[in-house]
């Protein structure tokens, strides 16, 4: 079964701070791109944590007990560590991270753990909005009939909680594929299960005469 993963649903422009981000600053990147939180990066682009809503007014609630001369920034809001994703895990892994661990975001990080996206509950919970139904037609009459030219009772489609089956059997071996990758890029669906057969393998390589 295939999935969508985060790198697909997250977003690429992320406003961020560094360390030394003053706290009238966080406010002002939050309210002027009306987001509740954003992550806290160091000169590598590598997050050191993110810093919410919450943090904020968490600061301003224990300030009496805060030295006065000091300037307050991002790295004395921040909560750490940070809750990171990569960009190939699935969007229902990652949904599941983000109502286990209680957050709103996740920082999406590389391989070396640099910051190239946020994904937030909005941008996970997109691919979930539509109905069963919906999503099953869109696959019988756009993927299925439209794209394929495959006659309409030619594949049985079942969606269930945005995971879509396919049955039944195609003209071309090289169908199948073009079939499940189609599906599975429609927005809702969250996966892809394969139980489909071909009548003509067109992907063998034919033998050369001697």
């Amino acid at each position: 079964m295939t999935s969508h993963t985060v790198g697909e649903v997250m977003t690429s422009d992320v406003v961020q701070a560094c360390r030394t981000t003053p706290f009238k600053e966080v406010v002002r990147l939050l309210d002027h791109h009306r987001i509740s939180g954003l992550p806290v990066v160091d000169d590598d682009d590598k997050v050191l944590g993110v810093v919410s809503g919450t943090d904020l007014v968490r600061d301003q609630a224990n300030r009496a007990g805060r030295d006065p001369a000091r300037a307050v920034t991002a790295q004395d809001l921040m909560s750490v560590p940070a809750i990171t994703v990569h960009p190939e895990q699935s969007v229902p892994d990652a949904a599941r991270l983000m109502e286990r661990r209680g957050v709103e975001r996740l920082p999406v990080v590389d391989e070396e753990d640099r910051l190239i996206g946020i994904a937030t509950r909005r941008d996970l919970l997109r691919v979930f909005l539509r109905t069963d139904d919906d999503i099953r037609r869109q696959v019988t009459e756009d993927v299925l009939v439209g794209g394929l030219g495959l006659p309409p009772d030619a594949v049985r489609v079942s969606v269930r909680d945005g995971v879509a089956t396919l049955d039944g059997r195609v003209e071309l071996r090289s169908q199948v594929p073009e079939a499940v990758h189609s599906v599975w890029r429609l927005e809702g669906v969250v996966g892809v299960v394969n139980g489909l057969t071909f009548l003509d393998d067109d992907c063998s390589v034919p033998s050369v005469p001697r």
